[in-house]
């Protein structure tokens, strides 16, 4: 495993900047005002050919001045219990605060290494400030700006050369699943995120809006290696009036396009509203794997007929979903949990499927034999023939003669051919048509697919 370094410190001293600048992105929401982060953010960097993960945490507060404030700190000491070495980022500009002092006195009673970074000093002008910061009993100050990179360089020297040694297991996650927990604000996507963890890997809460952004959690489950990203909750853009908040709703959409499975939760409780089928729309338009999840199932009166209508009213609302597959359970008792990651390997399995150009051309000359597609300006549609392009989703490309006079019902038919020829009945399958020219003696070698199924009628 990589080692792991964990930045901590009081709000808003610059713990996102320093994540960002570390790890040489924008994954951490960074603003001007104090608790943005609250969750633990985990990051990958490589300093000096020494990889190792960062963690982002939120701010740590001594007194509840907020609804959030107990939950960061049990955020920010399960960061300190997984990190091999600590960052205690100061504030340059505000001075030494009671939040240095008790996050101090914590850090005291552990063995790892701990970097003491004074934030803000951009300058060597500036350097004066850190001198205060001394009154803390820290032996070595590292002056640094996580915005403008000043001293950054010196700062990681020494952050590496005192990390352990990286352990030969293969770390990339590339090939591990990644999965998406999409929805509505307050629908539960951190409390199932925590339930298949095992722990309160997340902060959960009634208000909604509490999770901020896209947390990653890899985990193995039954010897097959996942990644869980848990979003920000979706809602109506007319709802939208902080910034933050719209910089985590387009975070969570980026989320949907990097997974490759969203589970979309829907508050059972609450009913399917609108609200849930355009959230389904976003993954339908990016063409991940879906999973519709009715949480709260423990919490509708139900008889032995009630799923079965939700799933109606489900594939009603949701038709060009209609594929994917139901599950009713329970976050919050566990109740079917465990089936989850059933349903995300069939899925899986079918969203990576490829099929070659033989048997699906095969595919084609029995669909275009069986209902074949109407006239175009007086003419005949040719098939001429379909290769698969691209899995994840599967994704197919039939050159034609006329592409503009193909209706998006006989799309659809050809589309449905595929999908019971070969099982892909739980993914999303893309069908596009290109034109391809006849070409007089070329054309005559090679039959399309309608002057086949044409020869085929006559003969019977």
């Amino acid at each position: 495993m990589k080692p792991v370094v964990a930045i901590i410190g009081r709000p808003n001293a610059g713990k996102s900047t320093l994540f960002n600048r570390i790890t040489r992105t924008k994954d951490a929401l960074v603003d001007d005002f104090p608790g943005v982060t609250r969750d633990r953010h985990y990051g990958s960097s490589t300093w000096d050919d020494v990889e190792f993960s960062v963690i982002d945490t939120g701010g740590f507060s001594i007194g509840d001045d907020d609804d959030f404030s107990s939950l960061s700190r049990d955020q920010v000491h399960q960061a300190i219990s997984d990190a091999d070495a600590i960052i205690l980022l100061l504030d340059g500009k505000h001075g030494v605060s009671p939040f240095d002092s008790e996050l101090i006195k914590i850090l005291r009673e552990l063995s790892c290494p701990i970097f003491y970074a004074v934030n803000k000093i951009d300058s060597y002008e500036k350097e004066e400030n850190i001198n205060e910061f001394y009154s803390l009993g820290i032996d070595t100050l590292y002056p640094v700006s996580a915005e403008h990179g000043y001293g950054i360089p010196d700062f990681l020297d020494s952050l590496v050369s005192a990390l352990p040694t990286s352990s030969a297991e293969d770390d990339d996650d590339d090939g591990a699943i990644k999965i998406a927990i999409i929805g509505r604000p307050n629908v539960g996507k951190s409390s199932l995120t925590n339930r298949i963890l095992g722990e309160n890997r997340v902060i959960v809460s009634d208000i909604p809006g509490t999770t901020r952004d896209s947390i990653d959690t890899a985990c193995e489950i039954n010897g097959r290696q996942y990644l869980l990203i848990d979003t920000a909750g979706i809602r109506r853009k007319k709802q939208v009036y902080e910034k933050i908040e719209k910089i985590s709703i387009i975070k969570a959409l980026k989320s949907i396009e990097r997974c490759d499975i969203a589970l979309i939760i829907i508050d059972a409780h609450d009913g399917i509203t609108d609200q849930d089928v355009k959230i389904a729309g976003y993954a339908f338009e990016r063409g991940c794997g879906c999973i519709f999840l009715l949480n709260k199932w423990d919490l509708v009166e139900k008889d032995n007929k009630t799923l079965n209508r939700y799933i109606e009213k489900l594939r009603m609302e949701a038709k060009f979903l209609s594929f994917t597959p139901v599950l009713a359970l329970s976050a919050l008792t566990g109740k079917r949990v465990p089936k989850i990651f059933d349903l995300v390997n069939n899925v899986y399995e079918q969203y990576t499927t490829r099929i070659a150009t033989g048997p699906l051309n095969k595919i084609f000359e029995r669909a275009t034999l069986k209902t074949e597609p109407s006239l175009h300006k007086g003419r005949r549609i040719k098939f001429f023939y379909a290769t698969q392009i691209s899995a994840k989703p599967p994704t197919f490309i039939s050159f034609v003669n006329s592409p503009d006079g193909i209706h998006f019902s006989y799309q659809r038919y050809l589309i449905n051919q595929i999908r019971q020829a070969t099982g892909l009945d739980q993914t999303p399958v893309r069908l596009f048509f290109r034109k391809r020219h006849e070409a007089g003696n070329r054309i005559s070698r090679k039959k399309s697919f309608s002057a086949k199924s044409r020869k085929k009628k006559k003969r019977s």
